[in-house]
């Protein structure tokens, strides 16, 4: 009888990309995978896009640190996904549920708890997210990407296994993407992206100032769900909601990327090598882990850091051309990096937790 795993976490692309490195392994080594999430959150959309991975959909709240009238409500969804969540895995009986965090992972991780099914959870950023938190005692084993992560865990339970790649990423085709973009060699190409769920301050800015940027660049912006703006017409300028299967390619043309500062998405520039404009979520809008993570990168000099508040036109366009000049330096920097066997190092620990 083939081991069984079930996998959880989503609310961002975040939350979902480790798992989405992960799910093809187990399913190559004959395992039988599932997904639990949200029915309506971007971790829904992006496993059923696998078309071989069964997708439960489980009732959820969202953990909020501030004030909402939601946050009445959602005690009770809350409560509802961990009787749907028990039901599901004492049927199920998985060996072992892995999960990536997010709201939505919670009644996950306890409805696995009460059926006493082995429990492992990954923390891609220095300080854990308010869900892992919650989740973190009621695991064996959690694997972090930074060291320093285990100074926020108890007990022995980490397992510093470093950044899961997608290894797709890493077989992307410049003249695919290239192609799809109806751009040429003749201008470098910036990449710019605010997340899955985008950032309109940095699509405001960028566009504000796409008439200086487009001398000197080409510019892929991958704006967010229901951020597109049809009115802006460069030749030089090509904008996306949202990129799944083309993403390699997207990133095989690259010479530089403006981004937010979550460390998955960051790590993988690191594997390919791409320089980096950071502009991490701020204070007021998260709990500042995007900050350590931006540096983090830019102590080890693989990138700039634009902070949100002093981002604004001058700032914006100075820091571009700061990247672009300190490219090759970077890049130097990034390939002494070392490799990173992070995958292996996960599949291996699932497979001994699930004996």
């Amino acid at each position: 009888m083939s081991k069984r795993i079930l996998f959880t976490g989503g609310g961002s692309a975040g939350h979902v990309s480790v798992n989405m490195a992960l799910i093809p392994r187990f399913i190559d080594m004959g395992w039988d995978v599932k997904y639990m999430g949200s029915k309506q959150g971007i971790e829904a959309e992006l496993i059923n896009k696998l078309g071989n991975v069964e997708y439960i959909s489980i009732s959820t709240g969202k953990l909020r640190r501030y004030f909402d009238w939601e946050n009445i409500k959602d005690p009770v969804r809350v409560t509802k996904g961990i009787i749907q969540a028990y039901q599901y895995i004492r049927e199920m009986k998985p060996d072992v549920v892995f999960s990536k965090g997010g709201f939505v992972s919670v009644p996950v991780i306890i409805g696995a708890r009460l059926n006493r099914v082995p429990i492992i959870i990954h923390e891609s950023d220095i300080t854990p997210g308010l869900a892992n938190k919650i989740s973190m005692p009621f695991a064996s084993k959690i694997c972090v990407t930074f060291p320093e992560t285990a100074e926020h865990a108890k007990d022995n339970k980490t397992v510093h296994v470093g950044a899961v790649i997608r290894e797709e990423l890493m077989r992307g085709s410049v003249i695919r993407g290239l192609t799809l973009c109806d751009f040429t060699r003749s201008k470098p190409v910036i990449v710019v992206m605010g997340g899955s769920l985008g950032s309109q301050r940095m699509n405001e800015i960028l566009r504000r100032n796409l008439h200086h940027i487009t001398t000197k660049f080409q510019v892929v912006h991958i704006c967010g769900k229901g951020q597109m703006d049809p009115s802006y017409h460069y030749r030089e300028y090509k904008q996306f909601e949202y990129i799944h299967d083309e993403l390699a390619d997207i990133l095989a043309i690259a010479d530089l990327v403006i981004s937010r500062a979550g460390s998955n998405s960051i790590f993988e520039f690191l594997a390919l090598k791409k320089p980096m404009l950071l502009i991490p979520l701020s204070k007021e809008a998260s709990r500042g882990d995007q900050i350590l993570n931006a540096q983090s990168f830019k102590s080890a000099g693989y990138c700039e850091v634009l902070l949100e508040e002093e981002m604004h036109d001058d700032t914006f366009l100075m820091a571009i051309n700061d990247v672009f000049e300190q490219r090759p330096d970077m890049m130097e920097r990034m390939s002494k990096s070392g490799s990173n066997d992070a995958i292996n190092k996960v599949v291996e620990l699932i497979k001994s937790i699930s004996k």
